[in-house]
């Protein structure tokens, strides 16, 4: 008789998370925990320099932790309200009023969603990397200038250059008032302590040198209670001011929509570029997934798009925030997503602590922050390898400081195309004895060579030839009423035209030519229309001529 054996069914228990998903969460904790106290000061400091309430940047940061966080793109860069947009959100909040704010990044995030869904992500890192520090150069200059005043608690001028220029009168001003000079003191302390305290690598490692600042600051400011502005409270749900119909109406104006329309295209283009290019540097600093850029720009859109609706600041990806992400062992987007609620819990629970925070001590870290954003230490080398690239990031930071934001990247943008169209029209001419003699010339033979390129100089021996000469190439007698075969080769461009034309007219006019324009790669109009004139006054001038294939007629 057979026998079957019955398998006991056993009831089944809880899955037990494994050793290296607990060393995965708690690093992600700790790491959310490091953000936060980073992101507290900042999120603050970025929204008084705006003009708009303290809250609202905490908005931005909340939106950035809880939504942004947890879309795909990059795993590891934290978003939020940035310096970068500082300058900008002023000038529009200034402009337009703080409840059109909302409407202005409510487009800019749908925009920056456009770009996404139709893949233009990609096509950021295109962008030049000389414009791109130029405008966080011009950026910050311009962060600096304004928050000098806030460190005196006194107000700003308005504009770049009205803020550069009043710098001397704010630092007289300062000089005869007590509390200025209390505010003052405040503010250089917290940079002196934003500067040192990354040095005690120990203690930096617990606590992020901003909240110590702030916290130091705040402190002394209490003990001593000294004369100096501190933050306006209004509440986290009293801020919060969805954009209306009146805000859109008032952007749709006639007379303001053109500078709405490059608000909101500043606002989306300066924010995508910023965040993909710290998406690249977060890249470089882990082993883990690299970034999607086209899901990383659709993100950032709806993180806009939403703080937009809430009409609160707008967000990018910040770098600072994101290294510190990095360095504090984060392994997931679970860090930047838990940043987000203890922003939500602190800016619900606690918005009271915010009252107690000097505005010279946010002026501090804002000063500090803008000076990080200008390229001191990568200026040097840069002059010295590339001076075309710096001459262009030099050239955009001074535009953004003397016009605007949009202004001052639209010059560096052409600047650099300008500066890339240049470096590759390279042409020159090679110019040979031909091998058959003209007609009613006995002899054969080819002789030497002599060439010299666009710019002036010689492709082959030294100094600048003088064809038809003898004793440069050109041998005398019966050989010498052989033909000159011209060969152009490279890109011929209309910036390359006047030496170009320079070395054709130099050209002996006894002496039949050749011209030769198989070896150009590239011909533009201007340069065609160019050579098909000057082929026809030499035969005017009763100078022979041949011409090879293509054809330079315009």
């Amino acid at each position: 008789m057979r026998r079957f054996r019955v398998a006991r069914l056993r009831p089944s228990l809880p899955s037990i998370p494994s050793r290296h998903t607990l060393v995965r969460a708690r690093a992600d904790f700790t790491a959310s925990l490091v953000v936060f106290l980073v992101a507290v000061p900042l999120c603050v400091g970025v929204a008084v320099a705006s003009g708009v309430p303290a809250e609202l940047g905490l908005v931005t940061g909340i939106v950035g932790g809880l939504l942004t966080g947890l879309l795909p793109g990059s795993s590891l860069q934290v978003s939020g309200p940035a310096a970068g947009l500082t300058v900008l959100v002023y000038e529009a909040v200034q402009e337009y009023g703080l409840g059109a704010l909302g409407a202005l990044v409510l487009c800019a995030g749908v925009l920056q969603l456009v770009m996404g869904a139709l893949r233009l992500g990609r096509w950021f890192r295109a962008i030049s990397v000389a414009v791109v520090q130029g405008m966080l150069a011009g950026i910050g200059l311009v962060l600096i200038a304004g928050q000098l005043y806030a460190l005196t608690d006194a107000k700003a001028p308005g504009n770049g250059p009205a803020n550069i220029a009043g710098l001397p009168m704010l630092a007289v001003d300062t000089l005869a008032s007590d509390p200025a000079l209390s505010a003052l003191a405040v503010g250089a302390g917290t940079i002196a302590l934003l500067v040192l305290w990354p040095k005690w690598q120990r203690a930096a490692r617990v606590l992020p040198a901003p909240l110590v600042a702030v916290a130091l600051a705040t402190a002394v400011v209490s003990a001593l209670d000294l004369p100096v502005a501190r933050v306006e409270v209004a509440g986290l749900l009293d801020v919060v001011q969805p954009p209306g119909g009146a805000d859109f109406a008032r952007l749709a104006d006639l007379g303001a929509l053109a500078g709405a329309l490059g608000t909101v295209l500043a606002f989306a283009l300066i924010a995508s570029a910023e965040s993909l290019f710290s998406a690249a540097a977060v890249d470089r600093l882990h082993d883990g997934p690299r970034t999607d850029y086209d899901k990383e720009l659709m993100a950032q859109g709806a993180g806009n798009t939403v703080c937009g609706l809430l009409g609160a600041l707008p967000m990018t990806a910040v770098i600072v925030r994101s290294a510190t992400n990095v360095h504090a062992g984060a392994r997931t987007k679970a860090s930047r997503v838990l940043h987000g609620v203890w922003l939500l819990v602190f800016a619900a629970a606690f918005p009271a602590a915010l009252g107690v925070v000097p505005i010279a001590t946010l002026a501090g870290v804002l000063i500090h922050a803008g000076g990080k954003l200008i390229p001191v230490k990568q200026w040097p080398p840069l002059w010295r390898e590339h001076r075309g690239e710096a001459v262009v990031l030099a050239a955009t930071a001074v535009a953004i400081v003397a016009t605007n934001m949009f202004e001052g990247v639209l010059l560096g943008l052409l600047m650099a195309v300008a500066k890339s169209a240049w470096e590759t029209s390279h042409v020159h001419l090679e110019i040979v004895e031909a091998s058959e003699p003209a007609a009613g010339d006995g002899g054969a033979g080819r002789g030497g060579t002599n060439g010299a390129d666009a710019a002036g100089r010689p492709s082959t021996g030294k100094g600048k030839p003088r064809l038809g000469a003898p004793g440069h190439g050109t041998p005398a007698g019966p050989s010498s009423r052989r033909p000159l075969l011209v060969r152009a080769v490279g890109n011929a461009t209309f910036l390359r035209l006047p030496k170009l034309l320079d070395q054709l007219e130099a050209l002996p006019e006894d002496r039949e030519i050749e011209l030769d324009l198989s070896g150009l790669r590239h011909l533009d109009h201007a340069c065609a229309a160019a050579l098909g004139s000057w082929a026809e006054q030499r035969r005017g001038r009763g100078g022979p001529t041949r011409q090879k294939a293509p054809s330079i007629t315009p």
